[in-house]
Formats: structure tokens, C-alpha cells, sequence
């Protein structure tokens, strides 16, 4: 069942099964840190005696569990999206990719972390494509980082995107056997536009390439 001979990525049976995981745990963890977050404040107002001093301790896990709800809520858009762009580009499997944590002078807007990606118009030509948020790319960075040791390392040597690397992507890693996804992140192409790429035609995208992006998501500006 090799992800790479379906047309799309969305009719590899694994990957429907990730995506659906990834969407229920959505669901649940706002849920269950607005549980924790009442819990919480149960504990303090019945269970601890009155003063400042228990409130001041427990006011950083009320704030976390408070904040870890509000994010999730926006993630749930990025599933979505996520979904998206594997109805509509197939997987492609690449090893050793170049990555890195550091912010590119090429790139513009926020950066959270990079791969490069062989443009399909020209294989020989790598463009960079970015984590457009922070949030929940900490998997994805401790495997990036540089002084992390190898063998965490090679959990990201393969890696599979599901997009072009001229607009927009989804990336994932494989399980331990290969065989399916795992860790879905959203992957943007925000490349500073010069006197020689001043439009993505220059990166060779054609009209049926432009129009397949818009199907994924892509801002119609952006082309």
C-alpha cells in the first residue's frame, strides 16, 4: 500500500484514518482542559484555605489550562484546511529533505521552522516552505533541532508532503513500518517576492497548476 500510487492522498486509507484520529483528539482536548481548568478552580475555592498565597499558586495552571483550550479551537480550522489539500494533491516521499529552525532572509512573514522541496516545474530548484504558527510544531522541532541525536533524528529522514511546494503543502511522518502518516503540519510557501520571482509563473506553475491550488486553499492573491 505504497501512499505514493493514489491520486490523491485522501483515497490512501491510512491517511483517512490519521486525519480522522487528529480531528476527534481536536474535539476532546478543548474539553478536557476546560474540564482541568474547572477542576482547578473547584480545588482552589472549596479544598484550600482562604488567602492570596494558594491563589498565586495556582493562577499559572489555571492561565496554561485556559490558554491550551482557547489555541485548540483554532486548530480545529486547521484540520480542516488540512483536509483540504489531501483531497486534492497526492503524497510524495522524500528523504533527507533540508530543514532547519533558524529564520530565513528569503522568507517573509512569520517563520516557525523550514523544509526545502523540489520545485515540480524544475526538480533541480529547492524552495523552502514554512511553519506559518508555533502551535503544535514542538514535535517537529525537536527533531529538527541540530544538536539532537541521531536517532530522533531519523524519525523526520523520510518525510511525506501532500501539496506544491510553490503554494501551500501538508506535511507528515511516517510511522515506524511506513505504511501510514502521523503528525499532520501545515506547510505555506511565503518566499519574499524579488525582480525575479515576482509571480509564481516564474517558478513555472501553470493556469491548471494555479487553479489546483485554489481547490487546496491557496489565497487567489498569492498568485
Amino acid at each position: 500500500m505504497n501512499p505514493a500510487d493514489y491520486s490523491v492522498a485522501w483515497e490512501h486509507p491510512p491517511t483517512r484514518r490519521a486525519w480522522w484520529k487528529q480531528l476527534v483528539l481536536c474535539l476532546i482536548s478543548p474539553v478536557a482542559w476546560i474540564a482541568l481548568w474547572f477542576a482547578l478552580l473547584a480545588v482552589l475555592v472549596v479544598f484550600m484555605p482562604e488567602g492570596y498565597g494558594y491563589s498565586i499558586l495556582f493562577a499559572p495552571f489555571l492561565i496554561y489550562s485556559f490558554y491550551r483550550a482557547y489555541i485548540q479551537l483554532f486548530y480545529i480550522a486547521v484540520v480542516w484546511r488540512t483536509r483540504r489539500v489531501l483531497r486534492v494533491y497526492p503524497w510524495h516521499l522524500f528523504t533527507d529533505s533540508p530543514n532547519g529552525l533558524g529564520d530565513r532572509t528569503d522568507v517573509v512573514g512569520q517563520q516557525c521552522g523550514w523544509f526545502e522541496f523540489p520545485n515540480p516545474a524544475r526538480p533541480e530548484e529547492q524552495l523552502p516552505m514554512v511553519f506559518p504558527s508555533h502551535w503544535a510544531v514542538g514535535w517537529w522541532h525537536r527533531r529538527m533541532a541540530p544538536r539532537t541525536k541521531a536517532v530522533i533524528k531519523a524519525q523526520i529522514r523520510v518525510v511525506w508532503l501532500a501539496g506544491d511546494p510553490r503554494f501551500i503543502g501538508v506535511i507528515a511522518a511516517p510511522t515506524s513500518n511506513g505504511t501510514a502518516p502521523r503528525r499532520f503540519r501545515f506547510l505555506t510557501q511565503q518566499m519574499e517576492k524579488t525582480e525575479g520571482y515576482q509571480s509564481v509563473t516564474d517558478w513555472g506553475a501553470t493556469a491548471e497548476d494555479i487553479e489546483r491550488g485554489r481547490r487546496a486553499g491557496v489565497n487567489s492573491g498569492r498568485s
